[in-house]
């Protein structure tokens, strides 16, 4: 093995190895979850060496740079506030979802209007327009980090795959007998899972569109599925109240996660893969170890149904959004509630970290979004003009952009 170079990760905080083996170009991470910007780096240093054997000692005072430029980083002051960059009128019919790539340069928008729209962030233009479902285009995703695939997931049973670039459609995967309502692409982006009504999900070949695995085994239909980091786990949150945890090389199921009393809302993998988070219309969001499948933690306080539930990048704090209009974050080790977000006057469908960990973004149907104080429960900023329901909302991966979604058929840009 011969060390090529090091690239920097922000978020989470973290340094990639490239490397070459049997004339073969590899990658591996050095994730540094912990690191803040007053941590001492000499023991972080003794550490890396230690365990790294890829970082020689003629190659930690490199390393050590690059950890300094990471708490650089870390201790830039986030005191930015939001501004209406532009309103997009996206779509003759309502949105069903938004999502950015990696970088934030570009996102996409899907609609009841059965297309998916390509826009550029930077001047708020549309680039492409990905026709061809017969159904309203209700699940999009990238094929983050890379972020040149897209795939859209229709009513109309199917799953296309297009090129973010040129527009182009490369496959059309059919198999599903029911609606596809979720989509989601491995970190490798040589996978796409796809969730349906049909009470299975599928994995795909995406180089070829052949499909390599129906994953069956629930009684109802899956509505979210999550690829862990490594990916070679996939979820599947189900309505039948459960979820399942996959095997995505043999589609063999290895845990069935049993124990919520309504049906599955959201379910993600923290980022070191270690637990599984569930959220669920019975009130409650459930904390499970992804290597056992037993539930290691309960987050109650919730007097309505759990819609959303996310990790913050790192995987030591949980957010999740209620029908009950309110918002929670607890920390993910010891379960305790760190606090409540009240203002908002309709349910919060949607609520994500920025990636420094350092703000809220939460989507309601009081027709606007807010942005929170993950330590304090404060309100920072409350985004209004939509005329609709916002139901999706995401930041860019610096977090210094926003894009909501609504029922009003637009689309906004908030810088």
């Amino acid at each position: 093995m011969r060390l090529k170079r090091f690239l920097l990760r922000y978020y989470p905080p973290g340094i990639i190895l490239e490397y070459e083996q049997s004339q073969m170009l590899k990658t591996k991470s050095i994730d540094l979850l912990d690191l803040k910007a007053e941590s001492d780096i000499d023991p972080i240093l003794d550490e890396i060496v230690r365990k790294e054997p890829l970082v020689t000692p003629n190659r930690t005072d490199q390393v050590r740079q690059l950890i300094e430029r990471l708490q650089e980083k870390l201790a830039k002051p986030d005191d930015h506030k939001f501004f209406l960059f532009k309103v997009l009128r996206a779509h003759i019919l309502p949105l069903t979802n938004v999502a950015f790539n990696k970088s934030g340069s570009n996102f996409i928008t899907g609609s009841y209007d059965r297309a998916c729209k390509v826009w550029d962030t930077a001047s708020g233009e549309e680039l492409h327009t990905l026709e061809g479902h017969r159904n309203v285009v209700y699940a999009i995703a990238f094929n983050n980090p890379y972020g040149d695939k897209i795939a859209t997931g229709s009513f109309d049973k199917t799953c296309k795959l297009w090129s973010s670039e040129t527009g182009k459609c490369y496959h059309t995967l059919r198999g599903h007998t029911g609606e596809i309502v979720c989509v989601a692409f491995n970190p490798q982006s040589t996978v796409i899972a796809t969730g349906s009504m049909d009470t299975t999900a599928k994995l795909w070949d995406i180089k070829t569109g052949a499909e390599k695995n129906t994953l069956s085994g629930h009684s109802a239909e899956i509505i979210s599925l999550s690829f862990n980091s490594m990916g070679d786990r996939v979820i599947t949150g189900s309505f039948d109240h459960t979820v399942s945890v996959w095997d995505v090389h043999t589609g063999r199921r290895i845990h069935t996660l049993i124990g919520h009393r309504g049906e599955i809302s959201s379910a993600q993998f923290n980022y070191d893969c270690s637990l599984i988070v569930t959220g669920s219309m019975d009130k409650t969001c459930k904390i499970w170890d992804a290597a056992t499948g037993k539930c290691v933690g309960n987050l109650r306080g919730h007097e309505d149904e759990i819609l959303d539930v996310v990790f913050d990048y790192t995987g030591q704090f949980i957010a999740s959004a209620s029908a009950d209009s309110s918002a929670r974050v607890y920390n993910a080790v010891t379960h305790h509630c760190i606090c409540k977000l009240d203002g908002h006057a309709g349910e919060i469908s949607k609520i994500s970290f920025n990636p420094q960990g350092t703000k809220l973004l939460t989507a309601s149907a009081d027709k606007t979004a807010k942005i929170w104080d993950p330590k304090s429960g404060t309100c920072l900023q409350t985004l209004e003009g939509h005329t609709d329901e916002i139901f999706s909302c995401a930041f860019n991966y610096e977090g210094d952009t926003v894009i909501t979604g609504s029922k009003d058929n637009t689309c906004r840009i908030w810088r």
